[in-house]
């Protein structure tokens, strides 16, 4: 739980300062809404795929595996936001793309990290 947490807490500022960076770069009316939205869809897959991977690694077997599904939970979410999200939600495609691939690889280089025992 604590490895969780500590994940959760990295994985908030790391999101956080990404999303300050993308506003930077993105100002068009309706950008920072698309980050956003894409922001809090990258921290629920990204917590929830850390914590799959975190509950295989107690088990002392190969992690490798579960990191795949989390990659392909990532590719599902992005894929999902790219061809329902961003009409449903009237998102300009370029901020909520971009900024959602971006959160996940941030976030996806501390996992390793907090992996370790």
């Amino acid at each position: 739980m604590k490895r969780v947490m500590r994940f959760v807490a990295a994985a908030a500022v790391l999101i956080v300062v990404a999303a300050f960076l993308l506003g930077l770069l993105f100002r068009l009316p309706g950008d920072e809404r698309a980050i956003r939205i894409s922001a809090v869809i990258a921290f629920a897959v990204q917590v929830f795929a850390f914590a799959i991977v975190l509950m295989v690694a107690r088990t002392g077997t190969n992690v490798f595996p579960a990191w795949g599904l989390g990659m392909l939970l990532r590719l599902a979410a992005l894929a999902v936001m790219g061809l329902w999200l961003v009409k449903a939600l009237g998102l300009r495609a370029e901020p909520a793309l971009i900024g959602m691939a971006a959160f996940f690889f941030v976030t996806t280089l501390v996992e390793p990290l907090l992996l370790r025992r």
